[in-house]
């Protein structure tokens, strides 16, 4: 009997100990961080320029992402992938798969607010970036 009330004492007493934890969230990657928008910009509403504008190359965990925008009537009219992660087979596959879908994404709401793609988050936010890049360089 002592040793029963002793053990669900001590279960109880370790129950609420667990169930005061805080489980710990850990930050966000740097890589997946949003870039910053450059000084001297046009205000957020301002249209884009017409042209082909090149964007920041992006470094990423598993290479260089960098594209070029094209802009025409301040829509975002095409984007051409300058440079991707390729330096083994994987990285070429992931590639081959996200960016068209990105790109077409882009193109479908002529901007770079766009989700990222399954299984090639790093080379998404890359893409990301360097399309923001090139549309700010567009809007400044």
């Amino acid at each position: 009997m002592r040793r029963s009330l002793l053990t669900t004492a001590s279960t109880s007493a370790l129950v609420v100990l667990l169930l005061s934890l805080k489980p710990h969230q850990p930050p966000e990657p740097a890589a997946l961080a949003p870039a910053p928008s450059p000084t001297g910009a046009r205000h957020p509403g301002a249209r884009p320029a017409d042209g082909t504008y090149t964007g920041a190359a992006v470094p990423t965990r598993y290479g260089t992402v960098q594209v070029a925008a094209t802009v025409k009537a301040g829509r975002l009219t095409a984007v051409k992938v300058l440079s991707a992660p390729s330096d083994n087979g994987r990285d070429r596959e992931i590639a081959a798969y996200a960016l068209p879908r990105l790109t077409q994404e882009a193109l479908s709401v002529h901007g770079a607010a766009i989700d990222a793609v399954s299984g090639a988050s790093y080379t998404s936010a890359g893409y990301v970036r360097s399309l923001q890049s090139a549309l700010d360089r567009a809007s400044a």
